[in-house]
C-alpha cells in the first residue's frame, strides 16, 4: 500500500538575529559610509574656521574633475567613484536578507510607482525650494561655504555623470539614512523621536563641511524625510525627491553658474 502523500510544510522562519549583531552591523555600515564622512566633513568645517579665511572665500566642491585635461580617464575616475559610493547601499541589502527581509521592507521597490512620484515631486519642489533659499540666506549671513556644484570638464558625459551623481547621493543617504537607521533603530527599541533626531543629526554631520549653515538645512531636511519614513515606510518617495533636488542643483548650476547674479560662486562671497 503506498504511503500517504506527506502535507507540504511552511518553510521555517528565518532565525532571529542578535541585539549585538544588529548593534554591530548599524556601527559597521556607518563607519564604512556616511558616519565615516560625518566625521571628515566636522574635521574640514574646522580647518575652514580656524585658516583665518571668511567661510564665503572658501569653497565646498562636490561634483570636480578627477583628472583634469584628460576627460576619458576623468570619465572612468567618475564611474568609479560612483560604483564605490553605491556600495554601502548594497551591503545594507545584504544585511537585510541576512535578516529575511528584503529591500521591500524599507519600501524600496517599484510597487507604487505614481504615488511614489507624486509626493516624490512635491516634496523636491517644497523642501529643494526651501533649502536654496537658507543656502542662499546662510552664505549671505557669513557661515556658509562657496558650493561648488560642479566643476566638470565641457564634455558629452558631463550631463550624464551629474545625474549619476544625483542618483547615487539620494539612494546612499535615504536607504541608510532614512531607511535603514529608522528600520533598525524601531527593532532595537528606540522610541521614534529619539531615532528621527539622531538620524537627521547624522544628516547634517556629513554636510558640515559646506558650513553650519549647510549642517542645520540638512538636519531639518532630515526630520522632515525621517518622519515621513516613519509614517509611510517607502524610501521611494524620498529616493525620488533627493533624486530631483540633486539634478535640478548639479545642472542648474552648470547652466548658471557665472550667469546670473544671484547664485554665489567662487570670488564673489
Amino acid at each position: 500500500m503506498a504511503a500517504a502523500p506527506r502535507a507540504p510544510t511552511a518553510a521555517a522562519a528565518p532565525p532571529a538575529v542578535p541585539r549585538r549583531w544588529l548593534v554591530t552591523e548599524i556601527w559597521l555600515v556607518f563607519a564604512l559610509s556616511l558616519g565615516a564622512s560625518g566625521v571628515r566633513a566636522a574635521l574640514d568645517l574646522l580647518a575652514d574656521l580656524s585658516s583665518g579665511r571668511s567661510l564665503t572665500s572658501q569653497v565646498a566642491q562636490l561634483n570636480g574633475s578627477q583628472a583634469p585635461g584628460r576627460p576619458w580617464l576623468d570619465l572612468f575616475l567618475q564611474l568609479d567613484s560612483l560604483v564605490v559610493g553605491i556600495v554601502p547601499v548594497l551591503l545594507v541589502v545584504h544585511f537585510l536578507t541576512r535578516s529575511g527581509e528584503r529591500p521591500s521592507t524599507l519600501g524600496v521597490d517599484l510597487t507604487r510607482p505614481r504615488s511614489d512620484a507624486a509626493r516624490g515631486a512635491l516634496l523636491a519642489a517644497v523642501v529643494g525650494g526651501a533649502g536654496l533659499g537658507l543656502y542662499l540666506a546662510s552664505h549671505a549671513a557669513g557661515v556658509d561655504l562657496t558650493i561648488v556644484a560642479e566643476s566638470l570638464p565641457a564634455v558629452w558625459w558631463r550631463i550624464p555623470v551629474l545625474l549619476l551623481s544625483a542618483l547615487q547621493n539620494a539612494a546612499s543617504e535615504e536607504v541608510l539614512v532614512a531607511g535603514y537607521l529608522l528600520h533598525r533603530l524601531r527593532q532595537l527599541g528606540w522610541s521614534d523621536n529619539v531615532a528621527l533626531v539622531t538620524s537627521a543629526v547624522l544628516r547634517g554631520s556629513y554636510h558640515l563641511y559646506q558650513g553650519l549653515g549647510g549642517f542645520a538645512g540638512n538636519a531639518v531636511m532630515g526630520l522632515i524625510f525621517g518622519r515621513l519614513y516613519q509614517r509611510w515606510g517607502r524610501v521611494m518617495p524620498l529616493l525620488i525627491a533627493h533624486t530631483l533636488m540633486d539634478a535640478v542643483a548639479f545642472v542648474g548650476y552648470a547652466e548658471l553658474a557665472g550667469r546670473v547674479g544671484w547664485l554665489p560662486t567662487p570670488g564673489t562671497g
